[in-house]
């Protein structure tokens, strides 16, 4: 058998497992250790001698002591009512408009996947804060629901982003790079989904009535109150980018910054403290136990030559590149549809990344286009969070809004989903917008 024959067999096998809902860590990790073997020869001395180093090759890196520290940063902001302040800031300036309200729910998502970096912590956090502001101002079910669950999108692709975090550690990637490029990405996306709001107003004004306008004073005295979380994304990701401060570094700075702010305003008490910890353990567990499989998984690929040939091949057909990388977003999209993006990330890039990085795409060199694939790859992704049939963040966001049928939140997020769709085309069309922060701060 062919190398792309035994990688397909591993990744078939891997589909049957998760359909039967096998974690995907440990469905990743058994085809893995399974497909390692019979490529060894069903010698079991060399898998064995394989998984003696797996784990400590990967949990001793350094580096990745940054998702943890993230986790910490979006925990102690989630438990240190930072998210309010977020919130009445940008309603104080927007709230007076018709759909402002709305807006400002996107606005607060993407200030709040700033010192979060995870989708669905920033969809489950906002909805409790905004949801019930919108039913007060009596907005429409499907536009509060689909604005929030649209909106807790912006937490992995505004940087810090854990998922980004992962692609740089699959592909040696700078951290600070993928940082810096996901920010106008994300700007763009928030104002898209601002404007999705303002237009589905204009179709129909009794869904999203104005609210009062706030005087000044209380303006200036919601922004001061979000300063600091403002100045701890700045430090953090100048931090990462100005090479005072490696990625590590910057989290904990971050992460200690956050803490120390949340209890300053007294909204971090030990029993916050305590959930604080706990919920960082449960995820860091989580997605290192994902890590693993994910590197067992890695280690047969590569063993049986899948990907290299897999590139070799696509080189080979004369496929027009753009064609080639249209069928891997859209490879991606249906993926949304059983898996969640974490899970999504890790199986493909080891496959897609050494395909996509034989071919030539505006003539970009390999780091503008490893970034520029992170990037793309990252709001795709972010898509299958939304889209049906799973769309966990629809998923959450109805469970707070009980009253709202579940199809009325999907079809909340549909006009939503255009939005992506448009501002995925914008970035295949111009790979700039993603690298221009990156190469007009770089060294």
């Amino acid at each position: 058998m062919s190398g792309i024959q035994i990688g397909s067999t591993i990744f078939l096998a891997l589909m049957v497992l998760l359909a039967l809902r096998v974690p995907i860590g440990i469905a990743m990790f058994t085809m893995g250790a399974a497909g390692y073997w019979a490529l060894s020869d069903f010698e079991t001395v060399r898998l064995l001698a394989a998984l003696k180093t797996l784990a400590y090759a990967r949990l001793s890196n350094y580096d990745i002591a940054v998702i943890p520290l993230f986790l910490l940063m979006g925990q102690f902001a989630t438990h240190g009512g930072l998210s309010k302040a977020l919130f009445r800031f940008v309603a104080a300036f927007m709230g007076h408009l018709r759909g402002g309200i709305a807006m400002a729910a996107v606005g607060a998502c993407a200030g709040f996947g700033a010192i979060c970096g995870s989708s669905l912590a920033t969809a489950a956090t906002m909805g409790q804060v905004a949801l019930p502001e919108l039913r007060r101002f009596g907005y429409a079910g499907s536009l509060s629901t689909g604005a929030l669950a649209a909106g807790g999108t912006l937490g992995i692709l505004i940087p810090p982003s854990v998922p980004l975090v992962i692609y740089a550690i699959l592909t040696q990637e700078s951290i600070g790079k993928l940082f810096m490029a996901a920010v106008l990405p994300g700007v763009i996306a928030m104002v898209g989904y601002m404007i999705v709001v303002r237009l589905f107003v204009a179709f129909r004004p009794l869904a999203a009535p104005a609210g009062p306008v706030v005087p000044w004073p209380d303006r200036l005295k919601a922004l001061a109150q979000v300063l600091p979380v403002l100045g701890v994304f700045v430090v953090v990701i100048v931090g990462i980018y100005g090479g005072w401060a490696n990625p590590t570094e910057a989290a904990a700075i971050g992460a200690a910054a956050c803490g120390l702010l949340a209890i300053a305003k007294g909204d971090l008490d030990l029993g916050g403290l305590k959930a604080s910890l706990l919920g960082t353990a449960q995820a860091t567990a989580m997605i290192y136990v994902v890590l693993l499989g994910a590197d067992m998984l890695n280690t047969a690929l590569a063993l049986s030559q899948m990907p290299v040939e897999l590139a070799a091949w696509v080189q080979a057909s004369q496929l027009s590149p753009m064609l080639v990388m249209i069928a891997i977003l859209v490879i991606y999209i249906l993926l949304g549809c059983v898996m969640d993006s974490l899970a999504m990330i890790l199986l493909t890039i080891p496959i897609f990344y050494p395909v996509v990085m034989g071919l030539d795409f505006y003539g970009l060199s390999s780091t503008d286009k490893s970034v520029w694939f992170g990037i793309l790859a990252l709001m795709v992704v972010e898509i299958g969070l939304v889209h049906p049939p799973v769309g966990m963040n629809v998923y959450i966001i109805n469970r707070l809004a009980r009253d709202v049928p579940l199809s009325e939140t999907f079809k909340g997020v549909m006009p939503f989903l255009a939005s992506d769709l448009l501002r995925i085309a914008l970035l295949l069309a111009f790979p700039s917008i993603a690298l221009v922060l990156v190469h007009s701060f770089g060294a």
